[in-house]
Formats: C-alpha cells, structure tokens, sequence
C-alpha cells in the first residue's frame, strides 16, 4: 500500500441533469435525492483513495444554499481532505447550472466520513493525504476541528439511541 496520495488523486465528479422525477411539487430537486448523489460520489472518492471498500461512517449536515431547479445540471466534486488511519473525511461541493442562462450556484457543501475495509470486514489502515492547493490545505488544516464536533456528536447520539432504547412502538 502507498503510505501517501494526493487529494487530487480521489476526485470523483457526478454530472447530472435535472428531470421532474427528480423533483417536488415546487420544480425543485428533492433534498433526499441530492443526499443520495452526495453520498455516492463521496464513496468513490473514498474508495479512490484506499482503493478498498468503504462504508459511510458520517454525514454532517448538508445545508441546502440555494434551489437546484429541474431542467438545470447539478454537479457534484467530491475529494478527500483529511484522513486517519483507518478514516477519512470527504468534501462534497454540489454546483448547479442552468444549461440557457449558464448561471452557476454552489448549491450545497458536506463533509462525510469513510471507514475503509478489509477483506473482513474490519477497518483497514490507508494512505495519508496530502493536500496541495490553497482550498485543500484550508480544509485539512479544518478537519481536526470538525473531527472533534464530529465525536461529540456520536457520543450524544449513543447517549440518547441508549436512553431512548428500542421499546414502544416496534
């Protein structure tokens, strides 16, 4: 295994247009359907990266900036900005396009986290990233921090899926 790559080397891009089965009752995409994009695109960047299967571990919030439109083109970049010894952090930006007007919106930004696997089934050790770009250095010198909130999180969540248990009503 390589011991280092490059952010640049688990970059994966999704492009797709918009269509109305893609879309609510405002002509706007589904918040769901974007999530599911979202999530795609950062696992092949994931799996890019360790070249082995992963799973998502997280996904932080995905804040919808601004409306993807049906009849627009949404394109997702996703890469790896941080990575553990077993776990990595992925950026996804979400732009969309008008294909008449060629306006551009970023339409959202996540950040999830990959586990990668071995033939087990059990997290398997990957590459250190190392980021080159302005924005990429920007983001991995960040991770720490939102690695951090991201811990805490799952704590709270444990704490409460422990306290909420699994009775009433299933």
């Amino acid at each position: 295994m390589e011991n280092t790559k490059y952010c640049r080397e688990s970059l994966a891009i999704k492009t797709s247009l918009v269509s109305p089965p893609d879309t609510n009752v405002h002509g706007t995409m589904f918040g769901g359907k974007l999530m599911a994009y979202i999530d795609d695109v950062a696992a092949i960047s994931a799996m890019r990266h360790a070249r082995k299967p992963c799973v998502t571990a997280s996904s932080d919030s995905v804040d919808f900036l601004y409306p993807i439109l049906e009849g627009n083109s949404v394109c997702l970049e996703a890469f790896v900005t941080y990575t553990g010894r077993t776990s990595m952090e992925v950026f996804v930006r979400v732009i969309s396009e008008n294909m008449i007007s060629s306006e551009r919106h970023v339409c959202a930004v996540s950040f999830l986290t990959f586990v990668a696997l071995d033939e087990n089934g059990h997290p398997s050790e990957i590459p250190t990233v190392i980021p080159e770009t302005e924005e990429e250095k920007q983001l991995n010198e960040s991770a720490k921090e939102r690695l951090q909130i991201r811990k805490k999180r799952r704590k709270d969540s444990a704490e409460r899926a422990k306290r909420f248990g699994t009775g009433y009503p299933w």
